[in-house]
């Protein structure tokens, strides 16, 4: 064996081992004297400035969103919201062929509801989900005039084409032929079985499954066969421009849901000449999609009450009450550690705690729920959402929470975006919001003290933000999607109300370093 090659390797083993020894020790020691064994050396501050207020948001980008809602929302606080619906309609299949002497037997839109089914011996049982109320409503549809394009060409198409949630009587000044009226619409668990108890029975899930008129899609589709307007959908979209689901209601009640427009369809079933078959006649069907630009648009209804909080915000002294509501509706601002008297871009009291170098263990902005301003119970909103409202992303908390993948999703997200905390009577008492890694980074990173939003969210894990249509005081430019396909609203306290033990306040637990 040959030791000259062995022993130097030996003793290069030896060091990295020594050090690696010495390197333990020196991060074991110091976190020790930072952290203190026992917890002994952790402080709690609670004194920094906050300032928080609400301002009703500016148009915001309704087209591009996860998912989508139509129907009317009445909130005992915010008033009556009502949600339509302008999509654009595509061919499943270009160029198509219907056969000889084709006749269009029956035309079915189908919007599914979100539901989870379950099977149990009398058969499948549903379960809905994100709906609001049952009361009675129209659902009014129109052929649409006004083309939607997916490219921008103020932008020489490079950019997506933005459409906004307050241009409903833009669309509606567009209308064509009114195709149906689905009338006194309730929705209902209720799934469509299809050849049941044969070998080809079909179950399919609870939503809107109605017929439409056989004349007018015989008009549009099938006799345009051959037609250019069926070669692409290109052609298409410029020929039938659409369907505007436009909802009425004579009532204060509600009746809203969510749903998945990629799940929802038009098929037009037909039959034709086919020498092959028993009758004489053979049968098909073709799909319209919804997958082409979609946009919803919002008229909301505020009390005078709410109104005028929202026109008159006290940006100086922060407010005694935060308003928060879904869709096109209200943000909250948060803005910390108060004025910048030097004017050199960070305010007086993080200088100080840069000085300081505290070494953050946890921070939270804790908003507790205003009891008497809202109607208490399942209306409240499970979740909320804070952003970087001016540039328009989530915090580093949300990235580095390690609950993401917690399943039910209202259980995800929790320790930075903790759920609706409530009391033994079931009413809402206080959101715990923990943004730790956001303060740590504004002491000890020189990150930007940027404004911070808080809107409710509907699911807290669908990512992207909805521009606003101008950029709104200070700095606010987009919004997350979340929150757009939100209907609830709610009332916390703010930074100014005579309630103490309810104010909302920074509180940051840290320990400085000897």
């Amino acid at each position: 064996m040959n030791t000259k090659y062995i022993i130097p390797r030996v003793i290069a083993i030896l060091v990295i081992i020594i050090g690696l020894a010495s390197c333990e020790e020196e991060f074991s020691s110091i976190g020790a004297e930072v952290i203190g064994g026992d917890g002994s050396n952790i402080q709690m501050d609670d004194s920094r400035s906050v300032l928080a207020y609400s301002r009703k948001l500016l148009p915001v980008e309704s087209n591009n969103l996860p998912l989508y809602q139509l129907g009317v929302y009445n909130d005992p606080t915010y008033g009556k919201s009502t949600v339509n619906l302008l999509s654009q309609v595509r061919l499943s299949s270009t160029n198509p062929e219907f056969g000889d002497e084709p006749i269009l037997d029956s035309v079915v839109l189908y919007v599914p509801f979100f539901s989870e089914a379950t099977q149990t011996e009398d058969g499948i049982t549903y379960t809905l989900d994100s709906l609001f109320g049952n009361s009675p409503i129209d659902i009014s549809l129109f052929e649409s005039n006004f083309l939607l394009r997916e490219l921008d060409p103020s932008t020489n198409f490079e950019e997506r084409q933005k459409y906004f949630s307050n241009q409903g009587q833009t669309f509606e000044n567009f209308l064509g032929e009114e195709i149906t009226t689905i009338n006194d619409f309730v929705p209902s668990n209720e799934g469509f079985v299809f050849n049941e108890g044969e070998d080809d029975e079909e179950n399919v899930a609870p939503g809107i499954r109605v017929l439409l008129p056989v004349d007018f899609f015989t008009e549009r589709i099938i006799e345009k066969e051959g037609d250019p307007v069926l070669l692409n959908n290109n052609n298409f979209v410029d020929f039938f421009r659409g369907i505007y689901f436009q909802v009425t209601s004579d009532v204060d009640d509600e009746n809203l849901f969510l749903f998945d427009i990629g799940d929802a369809n038009i098929t037009l079933f037909y039959s034709f000449d086919d020498e092959d078959e028993e009758n004489g006649r053979g049968t098909d069907d073709l799909e319209l999609s919804f997958n082409g630009v979609n946009v919803n648009v919002f008229e909301n209804e505020f009390p005078a009450e709410v109104q005028d909080a929202l026109d008159n915000p006290d940006i100086f002294n922060g407010e005694e009450n935060l308003f928060l509501k879904g869709g096109d509706g209200i943000v909250s601002v948060i803005e910390l550690f108060g004025e910048d008297a030097d004017n050199d871009g960070v305010p007086e009291e993080l200088e100080e705690l840069r000085n300081r170098e505290w070494l953050v263990n946890e921070a939270n902005l804790i908003f507790y729920v205003d009891e008497n301003s809202i109607e208490s119970g399942q209306r409240e909103p499970e979740r909320v959402i804070i952003f970087d409202a001016t540039n328009q992303r989530v915090l580093t908390d949300y990235a580095n929470d390690i609950t993401a993948s917690q399943t039910p999703i209202v259980d995800a997200l929790t320790i930075h975006l903790g759920r609706l905390e409530r009391g033994t009577d079931n009413a809402g008492d206080f959101y715990k919001i923990r943004i730790t890694d956001h303060i740590s980074n504004l002491i000890n990173n020189d990150s930007t003290n940027v404004p911070l939003g808080l809107m409710v969210s509907q699911n807290v894990l669908l990512g992207g933000f909805q521009d606003l249509q101008n950029s709104q005081a200070p700095g606010v430019n987009g919004v997350p999607s979340s929150s757009v396909i939100s209907p609830e609203g709610t009332i916390l306290f703010g930074n100014n109300t005579a309630n103490e033990e309810k104010r909302l306040k920074l509180q940051i637990f840290y320990t400085e370093p000897n």
